[in-house]
């Protein structure tokens, strides 16, 4: 079938069910994720060339499959290499360059081996699955932007327990905040696997979305700030009985004995990210760079909007969740908001869904704030 993303029109086979089968993949429900991708790295390539003489120009899209990734992002300019194992994929990505009109490399190999052996300014990572076993190999390849696509939300979040500690060398837990579980031990797994390397990996954009979690990462060099990026690593105390949390600093858990308002046991995640997940001076670049030809372009004017005000709490709450848990109903979010700041807390909407926010009120101090008189 045809499609037209952006600025380009690309053949993709027919997807019976997302995932399944023996064809060239392909998943319209990314195309929020391709959107803002070309907005981010144009936004990206314009932050950098401001700053310094050597410019942002090299695009690789290391696992390929229908190409159209890396041609709308060689319609947009950049240098771009195309890469999958798969040779049906190698000759779609060919043709699809071609109809466009456009030049790029593509490549019929392993993307471990040529990230092994090449540098691009930015590698982009969206594999089926976890992006796992392709981290080392980008960092290395990526000279300055690193994007990394995770598609197995339920291992990330603790949904698959055995498999999130298999493939990311934590412990992710199955809670109420689960898109961010997901966002914070993928973010933790990759400044770990970068640090090893004396890269510090700094997350500038990061969203879950659509049953998947995307992050940009800046790369910066030198023991140093890689120190610095594994000390904004931690882990989250959760209690399933009255949803209190907190965090703590460092890649070793020492876990409180019990939950402080409730005395029942405490479940801890981690090792992950505890840091700012983005970085707001780069989400209004980003902004400037959606246009009237993406068709995801409502909804990421909206995530943008609502990431720029998201407060940097590792953890967010779902009103809905809490109130059940009081056994009292649910009041409109504006005013539940209110209620928190006018009680002295920070709050914020959060992009997780509709009824989710953040503060830096614990979990007690919440439902003292918000009862209704």
């Amino acid at each position: 079938m045809r499609v037209t993303e952006g600025r380009v029109t690309v053949d993709v086979p027919k997807q019976a069910e997302a995932g399944v089968g023996d064809v060239v993949f392909f998943n319209p429900d990314q195309e929020l994720n391709r959107d803002l991708t070309v907005a981010a790295i144009r936004a990206y390539r314009e932050r950098i060339d401001a700053l310094d003489e050597h410019p942002v120009e090299s695009y690789l899209d290391a696992t390929a499959a229908s190409g159209i990734r890396g041609v709308r992002a060689a319609a947009n300019g950049f240098e771009t290499t195309l890469c999958d194992v798969d040779r049906d994929a190698v000759e779609r990505c060919r043709a699809n360059l071609a109809r466009n009109e456009l030049a790029g490399d593509v490549v019929h190999r392993n993307a471990n081996a040529l990230m092994h052996e090449a540098q691009f300014d930015i590698v982009d990572l969206d594999p089926f699955g976890t992006p796992i076993p392709f981290a080392d190999a980008a960092i290395n390849s990526a000279s300055r932007l690193l994007a990394v696509t995770a598609t197995d939300l339920a291992p990330l979040c603790g949904a698959h327990f055995n498999s999130g500690v298999r493939s990311y060398s934590a412990i992710p837990r199955n809670t109420e905040y689960h898109g961010e579980m997901a966002v914070r031990i993928l973010l933790g797994a990759l400044v770990r696997t970068a640090a090893r390397y004396d890269v510090a990996a700094q997350p500038i954009l990061t969203h879950a979305s659509d049953h998947y979690v995307r992050t940009y990462l800046e790369f910066d060099y030198g023991a140093q700030v890689a120190d610095d990026a594994i000390a904004q690593l931690g882990h989250v105390h959760h209690c399933q009985h009255c949803l209190h949390r907190s965090t703590a600093d460092g890649l070793v858990a020492d876990p409180p004995e019990s939950c402080p308002h409730c005395g029942n046991h405490l479940q801890t995640a981690g090792p992950l990210w505890l840091g700012p997940t983005r970085e707001s001076a780069f989400l209004d670049g980003v902004q400037a760079y959606l246009d009237e030809t993406m068709g995801s372009l409502d909804r990421a004017e909206e995530l943008l909007e609502t990431l720029s005000v998201e407060l940097d709490e590792p953890t967010h709450y779902d009103q809905h969740r809490l109130c059940k848990r009081w056994d009292r109903s649910a009041m409109a979010m504006d005013d539940f908001l209110v209620a928190l700041r006018e009680a002295g807390y920070d709050a914020s909407r959060t992009h997780y869904g509709g009824t989710t926010f953040k503060t830096d009120a614990d979990v007690e101090a919440i439902r003292t704030a918000t009862t209704e008189l």
